[in-house]
Order: C-alpha cells, then sequence, then structure tokens
C-alpha cells in the first residue's frame, strides 16, 4: 500500500511541462506573467534563460525543464513565467520558472497525495514532494526550495544583485 504524506497547504497551482503535469503550493506562488523578452546574463548556465524587469526588480528566469532534464521550452502562445519564492538560507528569493503552460490552482486532499516514488539510488528524486492522482493522472508536487540546488540558488542571488549594481 502507498504511503500518504502530508502537506502544508491543500491548493496548488497546476501547470504542464511537456506532457507531464506538475504542481507548487499555492502560498509559494507570487504571480503568474506571459512570457516576455529576457535579458540573457553572460556565463550562466543553459537553464538560467535570463532576468526580467519586474516593477523596478532584477528576477532571474530558470528554464524549469531544463533544470528537470527536459528539453528546453519552445514558445507558444500558452508559455508563461510563473514567479515563485524561495528560500537562500534566510533570504526569500523572487525566481521565474518558465512553464509550457499554467493550468488551474486546484484544491487536493492531502490523502490524494502520495510520497515520492522511489527509483533506486542512482535517481535524485529529493525535489519532488508528492504525487497527487487527479482525474486518472498525476500531478508532480515539486518542493521549490528543493529544485535549485544550494549553489543554484545562490549563483541566482548573486545575478540579480549583479543587474541591480548595473541598473
Amino acid at each position: 500500500m502507498a504511503e500518504t504524506i502530508t502537506t502544508e497547504s491543500n491548493q496548488y497551482l497546476t501547470f504542464r511541462l511537456g506532457e507531464e503535469g506538475f504542481a507548487i503550493e499555492i502560498s509559494r506562488i507570487r504571480e503568474v506573467l506571459d512570457f516576455t523578452d529576457l535579458t540573457k546574463v553572460p556565463r550562466t548556465p543553459d537553464y538560467m534563460r535570463g532576468v526580467i524587469n519586474l516593477r523596478g526588480n532584477v528576477v532571474p528566469v530558470v528554464d524549469l525543464r531544463l533544470q528537470l532534464g527536459m528539453s528546453a521550452v519552445e514558445k507558444t502562445v500558452d508559455t508563461c513565467i510563473v514567479i515563485v519564492e524561495v528560500e537562500i538560507g534566510s533570504d526569500l528569493l523572487h525566481v521565474g520558472m518558465l512553464a509550457d503552460s499554467v493550468q488551474e490552482v486546484v484544491d487536493i486532499d492531502p490523502h490524494q497525495i502520495e510520497s515520492a516514488p522511489k527509483l533506486g539510488t542512482r535517481l535524485k528524486t529529493d525535489f519532488i514532494k508528492g504525487m497527487a492522482k487527479r482525474d486518472d493522472k498525476f500531478n508532480i508536487i515539486l518542493d521549490i526550495d528543493k529544485v535549485l540546488s544550494g549553489d543554484d540558488l545562490q549563483m541566482l542571488g548573486a545575478v540579480r544583485n549583479e543587474e541591480v549594481a548595473v541598473a
């Protein structure tokens, strides 16, 4: 029998990356933006697509598909930037994540959420909080603080600070 886990919130923003459904706790979402032009920052990893100006603040934008080992996001009319809040030590950083499309905000009962599958010792799945079954499909619930490693977050914070200094 599958182990059931509990999470902090019952509301999640669901979105698609390719054919897969993902979800993030709504409390971590700041806003969803239409895709806009990005300013590429030299010498950053491929998944770091650039930065945007969000009401006078520099916000780094990552390609979540690349970060998760998928192919890069292809820009369509549904492509959007999900602004999330992630923790860097004691600081909070706003990061934009490219998504193929945003679906909806849903209530997911904690009993519908199963723990992340154990895929062997070589595959890292600690960024998955759980799997929520909805309408015969799964939404992968991401632990947004673990999607990006500590080094990634430090680099994003440095990019934001350098851009602020240049502006």
